[in-house]
């Protein structure tokens, strides 16, 4: 029993002891700590660690110097960067693919250097700067990555979070929210602040905007696009202090026809599209790279679709259209895709009803008809939304038929489609930057091509150029001379009898933009005639600058021209017996004689369905894949993002049907097989994305025998949010019209 008792004490005074030595961290000796020559002479032996290779600009950005002259080298990260003189910290930095954390700068927009989010260390400067607002200097060391810079950023988004409600699960910028990303980056872990967080009441922006300003972070970034990129002067900052808020002081809706973008510049959920609200989530939605319709721009956008419906429409970057805008007509059209679609084919019975039918039994009905009529009493007339493809098959189906007296809507009745120069915009949207003068006839380009618009109205801000304009009254966001109301300002300035010719003589690159609305007018060809002669007095056109433009209101128009859609007879429509309408809303039916066969082909029921005989429906821009060509003469295609409504067809499949119907077969079966058809009338609308400039200016011009109507211009667009079947039709549009425009 001893030697048991012995045996259990000891292990217990061992467990005492090894406890209380397991408190110390045991010492261990290094030759290295024992000799300090050894330890000084070893990290000599080791290799130095490679740097890392430099990395790429952040979104792709590219330097270009003017000058190589003014070139200068920074230091960001340790990394060697050339920047052009002028430019700043951040931009740097993103040039030398470092993306700085911000929130207030937008690189559109002028600089505010107000959230303090891009703070960066820069060496022998006592504290954090800001790197939006301050100039890259030649040699600067920039360090973006520091335990300052992380403390700082820290700091700046506790503050922004100490008023900001925890709305993510309800706030439709939820997913794609940049307050959400940097808190999550750059943000702590907790807050300190535990006193109550302000409120703000919401303000009344029109029906677009959707406002929760208790979320806004004053960045001002919707200050400086309105008053900077859209020209109206609605927003503001008031208050001081903790009772700091954007507002528009007397309360008033937002006018602009750019408000839209105010949306997509937000950087968190203060902002958010009214239409849209609570609809869907980012992450659900299946986006398609498409263009816009609704004008002759072709801005560029994004399709955003859940299923067979679309939700949203957001801009695509192109620095030579549209930049990152589009116009609200662009944006919030999309319900007017789901309203007053034509789902079957239809025909009028006896009674006057419209009855659905099979394919096969409409285009029997089409065919048996169309063959019966002489040849020249075969009328057709393309819609402002058809493509370049269904146009090229209606001109063929209609030759095959003997007649030529083929048309788009907004050409007028005798085109002239043989001198590319009348009917493109020659300087190309984003030359209108380089002009200093700038003169406008029978257009209003804030209602007809707001993109257009904005980039007149940057020009003038960047340049102080100078415009004037010819016309019937009408608002500008941009300081303009109003010359006069009708042709016989022109006269005087063609006849250089007016002041304002001694502006286009001197100016270095003087622009003239004339209004699409002229080709309805009976003397087109004598105003035509009077620009010209403007032209070639004011040195317009060179071989360095073209300065003369046609500004287009239809997405249809320059396709048509270039395919070579004009009638033969200036008054077919009224001798018509057979009627093809692909689209067509906008024709005065009037005067087509009452026993006349009309057929409408389209997709939604609009203007001219009251006098069809037949119905065909047809898939919108968002449904089929179509080409496209803008007013400057680039050619682009839309794809689909959304199936077609019940049994609606493509433009070209209906027409190639009927063809066949008929005995007279077109020779295409395929989107491919029409686009070689095409290639051989217009091979430039088969060039995507590139502009096919006119090959001849005015010498080739016919000498003009006909005298000007002093009657002056008239407005081309009375309402800009209804202006074709899908817009008419959209019912965020109408609320638009009816709230927004001044009565």
């Amino acid at each position: 029993m001893g030697l048991g008792l012995l045996a259990s004490s000891t292990l217990k005074t061992s467990r005492v002891l090894s406890s209380q030595y397991s408190r110390f961290r045991p010492i261990v000796t290094k030759p290295s700590l024992q000799s300090p020559d050894a330890s000084a002479a070893a990290p000599a032996t080791q290799p130095e660690p490679t740097p890392p290779p430099p990395k790429k600009p952040v979104g792709g950005a590219r330097v270009h110097f003017t000058n190589p002259d003014d070139a200068l080298e920074v230091f960001v990260d340790g990394f060697p960067v050339k920047i052009p003189k002028g430019m700043t910290v951040l931009q740097a930095c993103e040039i030398a693919g470092v993306d700085i954390p911000r929130f207030c700068y937008h690189s559109r927009l002028s600089i505010a250097g107000n959230c303090r989010m891009c703070l960066v260390e820069v060496e022998k400067s006592p504290k954090p700067v800001a790197s939006c607002a301050m100039p890259a200097l030649p040699g600067m060391k920039i360090k973006t990555d520091t335990p300052l810079a992380k403390k700082a950023r820290e700091g700046v988004m506790e503050f922004l979070l100490m008023n900001h409600p925890l709305d993510c699960p309800i706030c439709d910028q939820g997913g794609e929210c940049d307050l959400q990303d940097q808190s999550m980056a750059f943000g702590s872990d907790r807050g300190r602040f535990t006193e109550m967080k302000r409120s703000v009441v919401d303000k009344n922006l029109g029906p677009l905007v959707k406002t929760v300003m208790t979320r806004c972070i004053q960045c001002t970034r919707c200050v400086r696009f309105a008053t900077e990129v859209a020209g109206v002067q609605d927003l503001g900052m008031l208050g001081r202090g903790s009772g700091e808020e954007i507002g528009t002081y007397v309360e008033k809706l937002m006018t602009s026809e750019l408000s839209g973008n105010i949306i997509d510049i937000c950087p968190v959920g203060a902002l958010t599209s009214k239409p849209f609200a609570f609809k869907a989530r980012n992450w659900e939605l299946k986006g398609t790279e498409t263009i816009d319709v609704t004008d002759a721009v072709g801005s560029n956008i994004r399709i955003d679709s859940r299923g067979p419906e679309v939700m949203r429409i957001l801009p695509r970057l192109n620095e030579d259209i549209n930049e990152e805008w589009i116009s609200d007509k662009t944006r919030f059209c999309y319900d007017g895709l789901k309203r007053q679609r034509l789902n079957d084919p239809m025909i009028r019975d006896a009674n006057g009803r419209f009855k659905a039918v099979s394919w096969r039994d409409a285009l029997a009905v089409v065919a048996e008809v169309a063959l019966q009529v002489k040849a020249e009493e075969i009328v057709g007339i393309a819609g402002k939304l058809s493509d370049a493809e269904s146009m090229m098959a209606l001109k063929d189906l209609l030759n095959n038929m003997g007649s030529n007296n083929v048309w788009c809507e907004g050409t007028g009745t005798s085109p002239n489609a043989d001198l590319r120069y009348r009917y493109l915009m020659n300087s190309s949207i984003a030359g209108l930057e380089k002009a200093d003068v700038f003169l406008l006839v029978g257009t209003q380009p804030r209602v007809e091509a707001a993109m257009v618009n904005a980039r007149i109205r940057k020009t003038v801000r960047a340049s102080n150029a100078k415009v004037a304009y010819i016309g019937p009254p009408t608002e500008f966001n941009y300081d303009c001379q109003h010359l006069g109301t009708g042709p016989q300002t022109l006269i005087e300035i063609a006849e250089g009898h007016h002041s304002f010719c001694s502006a286009i003589s001197n100016a270095k690159n003087p622009a003239i933009i004339v209004g699409a609305g002229l080709f309805e007018r009976d003397d087109k060809d004598a105003i035509f005639a009077a620009v010209e002669a403007i032209a070639k007095n004011g040195n317009v056109i060179r071989p360095d600058w073209n300065g003369f433009n046609v500004l287009l209101l239809n997405a249809a128009q320059a396709a048509a021209l270039d395919l070579g859609l004009v009638p033969e007879s200036s008054n077919s429509i009224e001798s018509a017996k057979f009627l093809y309408l692909m689209g067509a809303d906008d024709v005065n039916l009037n005067k087509v004689p009452s026993d006349a066969f009309v057929v409408y082909q389209g997709h939604h029921g609009d203007q001219s369905v009251y006098r069809a005989n037949v119905i065909l429906p047809s898939a919108a821009f968002s449904e089929k894949e179509g080409t496209y060509e803008n007013t400057e003469g680039c050619s682009q295609q839309t794809l689909p993002a959304v199936p077609t409504v019940g049994d609606a067809r493509d433009d070209w499949k209906i027409i190639r049907a009927l063809s066949e119907v008929a005995g007279i077969r077109l020779p295409y079966d395929t989107l491919g097989a029409i686009r070689s058809r095409m290639r051989t009338v217009a091979p430039n609308l088969l060039n995507t994305d590139e502009i096919e400039p006119a090959a001849f200016g005015p010498s080739l011009s016919p000498d003009c025998s006909q005298k000007i109507s002093l009657t002056p211009f008239k407005a081309a667009v009375e309402n800009f949010y209804m202006t074709d079947s899908i817009t008419r039709a959209s019912k965020i549009m109408a609320q638009c019209s009816a709230m927004l425009l001044k009565k």
